[in-house]
């Protein structure tokens, strides 16, 4: 694939990273210095790419959303923390004849973590001693809290539970990205965890949702089409 990257701090290096081992083209780069120079000069450069994707900041997304459907390009959306209604922005994506993936969360462990604490929220339905929450934690340069990964979980536990979900956020240190779903009860205390070793799986994942996403047209979120994603990859050598 020849990619766009949009963003290139920490994670816009890491998938220009990965992406040339897996002999992908980093065929276009854009970073702030890029917001100087004009629509139609931008427009020109990503056209000649198969997608985008972007983790650059939440203040940039609107602008990188409307800059890939000019393009004609589909959209990886990594950045997290932007708030949009989701049905004027399928339309729009629609309108455009463009396609947009967006998540949460790309790691693979993540969205596995998704699933597992919906099936736990689930069992305790009924279960009325048991009150859930959710703890989050990050390094203190994160700037979204909660992260957009607790408030998914939230909206996730508090479907298959049936009752609202309390969500207490830590940003200090360099701690690693850390999401933790509890179940407590006067007799015992439940905990499911989820912690981010490196920005790696966010990254791969990415890299599965520009692979998927090219040939689709319309606005995907990564968690509902994660199965099809998984289902397009090559089968992984042993130690990958």
């Amino acid at each position: 694939m020849k990619i766009a990257l949009i963003g290139y701090g920490a994670m816009g290096q890491l998938v220009a990273k990965l992406a040339r081992e897996r002999e992908h083209e980093i065929a276009v780069t854009l970073t702030s210095e890029d917001a100087k120079r004009s629509t139609d000069e931008v427009v020109s450069e990503l056209s000649v790419c198969d997608v985008a994707i972007d983790f650059s900041v939440t203040a940039a997304v609107p602008n990188n959303i409307a800059l890939s459907m000019r393009a004609g390009l589909p959209l990886v959306e990594g950045t997290t923390g932007w708030k949009v209604d989701v049905h004027e922005l399928g339309r729009a994506v629609i309108d455009a004849d463009g396609a947009v993936i967006y998540g949460s969360n790309f790691s693979v462990g993540a969205q596995i973590f998704f699933r597992v604490a919906a099936s736990a929220a689930e069992l305790f339905q009924n279960l009325y001693s048991y009150d859930a929450y959710i703890e989050e934690a990050h390094h203190k340069r994160k700037r979204d809290a909660p992260s957009g990964t607790a408030l998914q979980l939230g909206e996730i536990v508090a479907n298959h539970l049936g009752r609202e979900v309390p969500i207490s956020s830590t940003r200090a240190g360099h701690i690693p990205g850390t999401h933790r779903v509890g179940f407590d009860s006067s007799a015992d205390h439940i905990t499911l965890e989820h912690v981010a070793r490196s920005r790696e799986g966010f990254a791969l994942g990415a890299l599965m949702a520009a692979k998927w996403i090219v040939g689709h047209k319309g606005l995907y979120e990564f968690s509902q089409v994660f199965d099809e994603i998984l289902k397009s990859q090559p089968p992984a050598k042993e130690g990958e």
